[in-house]
């Protein structure tokens, strides 16, 4: 089984009409972040731990380990995850593609809650808040 652990990574793909830029700081920054996603102490610094304020789950350590302005962002999430935002100029605006990825069947995360389980919220999760916040936190 430990060879078929991984489960798929949640994939969002879509198109703002919004300059590159703008979708930039709405992902890469602290404020930016917050607007549309949790509360948190973000900075786009390669190595910097940081933390998002998940609510009733508590404060969720992360760690950022990619930026490449204005094109990548990654940081990795609690014990298991990593969150990668993707960006891309093309003629109509921007290209933004999010990766959830570390999903395992055989881990729970930090809360006790199995993979499994967690990851069908997320994937819905992450469509609303795409489609929906981040959409109109750029495109306004």
């Amino acid at each position: 089984m430990e060879n078929n652990a991984q489960l798929l990574d949640i994939v969002r793909k879509v198109r703002f009409n919004a300059p590159i830029q703008k979708v930039w700081n709405a992902v890469a920054t602290s404020e930016g972040l917050e607007a549309w996603f949790m509360p948190n102490d973000m900075q786009p610094v390669e190595g910097h731990e940081f933390h998002l304020n998940a609510g009733q789950f508590g404060m969720s350590p992360c760690k950022v380990t990619k930026v490449d302005p204005p094109n990548t962002l990654s940081f990795r999430w609690g014990k298991d995850w990593t969150l990668s935002f993707e960006l891309l100029e093309v003629e109509e605006g921007t290209e933004f593609t999010l990766i959830h990825s570390g999903w395992d069947v055989n881990k729970v995360t930090e809360f006790g809650a199995p993979h499994t389980a967690v990851r069908g919220n997320m994937e819905n999760g992450w469509a609303a808040m795409v489609e929906n916040k981040l959409r109109a936190y750029v495109e306004a």
